[in-house]
């Protein structure tokens, strides 16, 4: 399913380490945003709720599943190399190699 594209700001924000993916499946904050990137998160959000929510539906699963679903496919291929990512609630920084992904990620 694809994520609607990002404003330019978001992008920044996470090559600047402020804005990250999370094992729940939507972005958070590592570091405090400036208003501009809070907004413009805060509606990527909404929208990848408002997917899961359908995939929910369809699936016959609960939101929750299918956003910590995804929340494991973004954090194994979509985070690069010096972005923030949390899988347990502190925030890291991604090395050169893969995200060690927990075992919900399967």
């Amino acid at each position: 399913v694809a994520i609607a594209q990002e404003a330019p700001a978001v992008a920044q924000a996470r090559a600047a380490g402020i804005v990250g993916e999370q094992l729940d499946g939507y972005l958070g904050f590592a570091k405090s945003p400036p208003a501009d990137v809070k907004s413009a998160v805060d509606a990527i959000n909404i929208k990848r709720r408002a997917i899961y929510t359908d995939i929910a539906a369809k699936q016959n699963a609960t939101v929750q599943e299918v956003a910590t679903a995804r929340g494991c496919e973004q954090l194994a291929t979509r985070v690069k190399t010096g972005e923030a990512y949390s899988i347990n609630g502190a925030w890291a920084v991604k090395g050169g190699g893969p995200i060690s992904l927990p075992p919900v990620c399967g």
